[in-house]
């Protein structure tokens, strides 16, 4: 089985040791026969960073590329945005409610426990950067 995430795109932008690939990401629903005619269909356009030191200079403006990643890295990346920030505000939620008896105090404990997870997150995107990358094939 390949364990791979894969998406054709084209390049948006070079910049030192980055390329800007803008990709089509689709539903399941927009690759269907029909979607013209259903409002359950839906595709957005991304871009995504492709960090590449050496090469970013032999692409061009307009080529199209494959660009692609492990399915670990996208476990990782959905655990680290989702899975962590979860557990912590239950966490947190439970906690608070259990020495206060308070529901309002709790969920805003929960709610604003998220804030320095996620600075912290943004304070470590560079080095998260490294780990969790997009290639281009």
């Amino acid at each position: 089985m390949n364990n791979k995430i894969r998406h054709e795109g084209i390049i948006d932008s070079i910049e030192e040791g980055c390329v800007h690939v803008r990709i089509l990401q689709t539903s399941a629903c927009a690759a269907c026969k029909v979607a013209g005619y259903c409002n359950a269909a839906e595709a957005k356009e991304k871009i995504v960073d492709v960090f590449c030191d050496a090469v970013a200079k032999q692409y061009t403006k307009g080529q199209q590329v494959v660009v692609s990643t492990s399915g670990n890295v996208a476990a990782r990346a959905l655990l680290w945005a989702f899975g962590f920030p979860f557990l912590l505000m239950i966490a947190v939620l439970v906690l608070v409610l259990w020495q206060t008896h308070d529901e309002g105090v709790a969920a805003l404990s929960g709610l604003l426990s998220l804030v320095p997870y996620y600075g912290l997150l943004f304070l470590l995107r560079h080095r998260m950067r490294k780990e969790m990358a997009f290639i281009i094939e």
